[in-house]
Parts: structure tokens; sequence; C-alpha cells
């Protein structure tokens, strides 16, 4: 049975409240039982935390960084372990779960590193003195994690939160929840004071409770564009928040492309991770000289892919996370029909695996740009192709949207490739690779409704400084 971790200890919600958490492959495993926290938990979490903070902000960055090389080192000795509660916990394929626990622990050495490099800046005195700033803490940090990469995203969050000497309130998705009560063993194992972190887990209640404590001084939030407009509301100016939220990412193609790579890394992007990916690509734009020929190539990949368990061999998508995406996915298929698009391969439950959210690759033609599975997120192994005339035209396709995270165009002229990353309006650009795969230490977000467009994730200038307050100091008349 799982638990929450609050000042210091592991405990059942306050109200004995749970819930259950099932294998998305197959129904009849149970991964536990985990509590469903509220607005107390919360409380006590948060007034415990406030308690630990002086002592964490003053702890020597090099301890700090310490921990959390030691955090990494006990979760990749337990690599194997978690991969395999990974695969059953989230869905995913042994494949994409050894990524994910590999990529995990770099990232908390990747923070660990920015611990010791937090300065100041002096400046010029307008007079007699000194003017300098110092970095400081923001306080308490709560962190809303997704489900589905649900230890690589969080750690990209607790690890510099941690570094800067924050103390952090994680709350993951309740749909994996023991990843994130392993994520908080092994801090814990690392040597992190009991009371530097809190761990609530629960539904959508737990997370409002997280945003309405106002004690809360920041809150990193990765996933729905929905709910990340609710958090920017409810957080307004006084508290800061970064969001990282949906996408809806073309990949364009261009006349004198390279149509087998295109349709690799289309076919990559699009049902990697089941399409539950918010980098995942979901639109494809093709001019007409190449359109049919793309289009071909792409479904007879899509249609070689193997459906089932991520733990079983030769499984190179497995299922859906939940029953609520396996009900969104086969909603908007039939939106898709009855938008007047063309199904041209999958849109069905996969009829082999029926102890679980299991369903078939699908390939659209025929988009249209106010098409529904053209303009909205749908989160799953769907893909729609629309047909163009020129680049002129692909890119105002591939722009329109409300969406801004990521695109990608396969071109083997680099004027075009410049003239695209120039245009394009989202805030990750690949030439000739998939919209999905991204660099540790590099920024990470999006424009428009995908992100808040500032401090964003993974590294970069502003990365550390969501975390940080800088305050200025002037500094004179000393004898």
């Amino acid at each position: 049975m799982g638990l929450n971790y609050i000042d210091g200890r592991w405990v059942a919600a306050q109200s004995g409240a749970t819930f259950e958490r099932r294998n998305p492959a197959d129904r009849s495993d149970v991964i536990g039982t985990f509590p469903d926290s509220g607005h107390d938990d919360v409380e006590i979490a948060v007034s415990a935390l406030i308690k630990a903070a002086p002592a964490w902000a003053a702890t020597a960055p090099e301890r700090r960084a310490e921990i959390l090389e030691a955090a990494a080192a006990n979760l990749e000795s337990n690599a194997a372990a978690l991969v395999d509660e990974l695969v059953r916990e989230e869905g995913k394929t042994r494949a994409e779960a050894t990524m994910e626990v590999g990529r995990t622990p770099m990232n908390l050495r990747f923070y660990a590193a920015e611990a010791v490099r937090t300065t100041g800046t002096t400046y010029p005195s307008p007079g007699e003195g000194l003017v300098f700033t110092v970095r400081e803490p923001v306080g308490v940090v709560g962190a809303i994690t997704p489900w589905n990469f649900p230890l690589n995203i969080p750690s990209r969050k607790i690890g510099p939160a941690l570094a800067a000497g924050n103390v952090l309130l994680l709350k993951p998705s309740e749909l994996t929840p023991l990843m994130g009560q392993r994520l908080v063993e092994a801090l814990l194992a690392g040597g992190l004071p009991p009371g530097v972190i809190a761990l609530v887990q629960g539904s959508g209640k737990a997370g409002a409770a997280v945003v309405a404590d106002s004690r809360v001084d920041a809150i990193t939030f990765t996933g729905s564009t929905q709910t990340g407009r609710a958090i920017h509301a409810a957080v307004g100016p006084e508290r800061r928040s970064q969001l990282e939220m949906g996408g809806k990412n073309p990949v364009v193609v261009l006349e004198g492309a390279d149509l087998d790579k295109a349709a690799s890394l289309i076919v990559k992007g699009a049902f990697g991770l089941s399409g539950q990916a918010c980098t995942g690509t979901s639109r494809v734009v093709a001019v007409d000289a190449i359109h049919d020929d793309l289009l071909s190539r792409v479904v007879v990949l899509a249609q070689k892919l193997v459906v089932g368990a991520g733990g079983d061999e030769g499984v190179t998508m497995g299922a859906l996370a939940s029953a609520g995406q396996y009900r969104k996915f086969l909603d908007y298929v039939q939106v898709g029909l009855d938008d007047g698009a063309e199904l041209i391969c999958g849109g069905t439950p996969h009829d082999d695996n029926a102890d679980g959210f299991f369903v078939t690759p699908t390939v659209f033609s025929g988009g249209t740009p106010e098409m529904r599975i053209v303009t909205e997120e749908v989160f799953g192994p769907l893909l729609v192709f629309l047909r163009t005339e020129n680049f002129d035209s692909a890119v105002d396709l591939a722009n329109n949207t409300e969406y801004g995270l990521s695109s990608s165009v396969v071109t083997n002229d680099i004027a075009t490739a410049l003239a695209f990353a120039a245009r394009t309006k989202t805030g990750l650009v690949k030439i000739n690779q998939p919209t999905t795969g991204m660099s540790m230490n590099a920024p990470f977000g999006g424009f428009k409704a995908s992100s808040t467009q500032t401090n964003k994730e993974q590294a970069g200038e502003s990365m550390m400084g969501f975390y940080q307050c800088e305050k200025t100091i002037y500094l004179s008349g000393l004898a």
C-alpha cells in the first residue's frame, strides 16, 4: 500500500480515503492502493515544509549537490526494478521505460552541478560603497507532474528546486503514484533531510489544494493547457508559476525530401509512447508532389508496429494509460470521421489485447484546418495528413494552431531549413528529426498555449531563475 510522505513520516490521507491503480495493459493486475488526499493533507504538508525551509536554505550548496548525486546513484542501483514497475504502472514499452529510468538520474546529476554554480553580480556603484546581488530560494515549491514521464519530468522540477535550496511538495499524477513514491524514496536514501520534501498523492482535488495554498510560493506544472490556465488564474501575480502544457505538433515534408527518412521519423514521433507525449507528432503537412507517396510509406510503417503489453517481447507500442485516455482516443476517431477526414488505417481497439487499453495506430488523410482532429490535442496514436501546395502554405498550415510546442521540417535544402526555423511559431524546432526527443542540456518549452514562455525547463539561462529570488544589496558606510 502506498502512502503520503508528510513531515518526515509515511502516512495515510487524513480522511482515510484511498484509490486503486491498476496496470493499463492488464486490468486484473493491481499496482497498489494509495491515499486520496485533499485540503487537510496539503495544509499539514505545507506547514511542515515551512518549518524545514530555513535549515535547508542554509545547507551548504556542496551538501545539496551530494544528496542529489546520491539519489541518482540510488535510482541507478534499482534501475531493473524501476523499469518493471514503470512498464506495469504507466503502460509504456520496456524500451521506453529503460530510456526514462536511465535519463532520470542523469537529470539529478545535472542539477546537482547547478547547486554550486549559484552566483550573484557586482555592479559599479553610483557613489560610495558597493552594489551587488545575491540569489536566495523562493521558499515552498509545489510540483504537479504528469503520468506520461512520471520519473523524468518530476526530476526536472525536484532537481533544480532542491539544488537552489527550496523545500518541495510533489503531487504526482494519480495514474502513476508509485513512481512518485519511488522518487521520494531515492531522495531520502540519498540523505535528504526528512522535512525538506513532501509527497501528497491523489486526484485533482489534491492538486487544486496545492495551488490554492497561498503559502506555496511557486507552482511548477506539466500537463494540459486547460489545467495550466486554471493554475495561472489561481496563482495570480503575487506568486510565480512555470507551466508546460499541450501541443499539436506538425512535421512539414517538402519536395525533394528523403521520404523513407520522413516516414520513419513521423511514425516515431506519432506512435512512440502510444502518442501520449506533449511533443508527439499529430499533424503531417505534405506538399502535393510527395503527399501520396509519403502517406503510403507512413501507413506501411504504422501497420508494422506491434501493439501489446509493454513488457512482452517484440512489442513496439504499449497500452494507453487509462480508461479515460482509451475513450478519448476512440471518441476522436469518430470526430475525425464525422468531420469528413478519411480513415486510412487503425482507429479501432486492438482485439488481441482485450484485457488492457490497447488501440491500433491510426492515420487519417484529407485533414483541413477547421477539423477538430487537426486543431485539438488528442494525446493518443492518431495522426492526420494535410495536403498543401508549397513551402509558404505549408508553414501557414503548420502555424495554424493555438499551440506552439514543437515542429519539424524534412528537407535537404539548408536555406529551406533555416527559413522554416525562422518562421515556425514553436519553442522547439527540429530539422530532419522527430518532434519528440529533447536534449537534457538545452531549454525546453513552447510558445502560445503550450507554455508560460518564461523560466523554461531542463536547461538554459532561465532554468534556475524560477527557483530563486534575486536580492540587490547596497553596501556603504562601514568603518
